[in-house]
């Protein structure tokens, strides 16, 4: 993946922090794997469905034997909304940001910012690559995407 990490932009003066993440055991993995830039999936191994976001079970069968996969971090974007009114104030000096709903190449959808791209460039069907970007005051990198054409 790329070996710099992005950062996001710094927060206005005066902004409230950002809402904090909320991990699990089972999102724990996930959240890790990303720190090193990479999307991980589920795969469950008794009928090959592949799912995210985590979960006990597989959604295709029901088995509980999952295991996790890397992603290739290719996908199209299938739906995507403009936000230019963030639903909390720490994201408010960020407007308009897009928020799309990508599917994989693997096939899970997932939904994720939309980066490196202005909002009005943005179409359903578009091509899109894995681009973490890391936000330091969360500590954390966040899985982002961005158009294959500027990768």
């Amino acid at each position: 993946m790329n070996d710099a990490k992005n950062s996001t932009r710094s927060d206005p003066a005066g902004a409230p922090p950002r809402p904090g993440l909320v991990t699990t055991p089972l999102t724990q993995r996930f959240w890790d794997a990303a720190n090193d830039d990479e999307l991980l999936i589920q795969r469950c191994r008794d009928c090959g469905h592949r799912q995210h976001y985590p979960r006990n079970i597989c959604t295709g069968c029901w088995s509980e034997q999952l295991e996790w996969q890397a992603a290739s971090g290719r996908g199209t974007v299938w739906t995507f909304t403009v936000v230019e009114k963030p639903g909390h104030p720490a994201w408010a000096g960020e407007t308009p940001y897009t928020i799309a709903l990508v599917e994989l190449e693997e096939g899970p959808r997932l939904m994720t910012r939309l980066i490196d791209c202005a909002p009005d460039g943005v179409a359903v069907g578009m091509d899109v690559v894995l681009r973490p970007t890391r936000d330091e005051q969360l500590g954390q990198t966040l899985i982002t995407f961005a158009p294959a054409a500027s990768d």
